[in-house]
């Protein structure tokens, strides 16, 4: 995987766009940390990737308030997995 600065995109537009093309993905980092991920489509893949993406960021997201609610002694992982499982059942829990 390539990195670039993000003050490359200035200078280096036209090569950091061939490195995508090469390589199918390129990180530009800002502060010395990944900010922008630079992905290899086509006019073909463009809604399927997008959608994938989002889904991936969804699920992360989804996760992450998981972890937290766990932590905070919201509710167990089992418990939620219940939950889950009851609502898409479409019964509701009991409190």
């Amino acid at each position: 995987m390539n990195f670039y600065y993000i003050r490359d995109l200035r200078s280096e537009t036209k090569n950091i766009c061939e490195k995508v093309r090469q390589s199918g993905e390129v990180v530009i980092t800002n502060n010395g940390k990944p900010s922008v991920l630079m992905l290899d489509i086509s006019e073909d893949n463009f809604d399927e990737v997008v959608r994938a993406i989002r889904q991936a960021k969804a699920m992360i997201a989804f996760n992450s308030m998981k972890e937290i609610a766990a932590a905070n002694g919201y509710m167990t992982n089992s418990e939620m997995e219940e939950e889950i499982k009851t609502a898409s059942s479409g019964r509701r829990l009991q409190s």
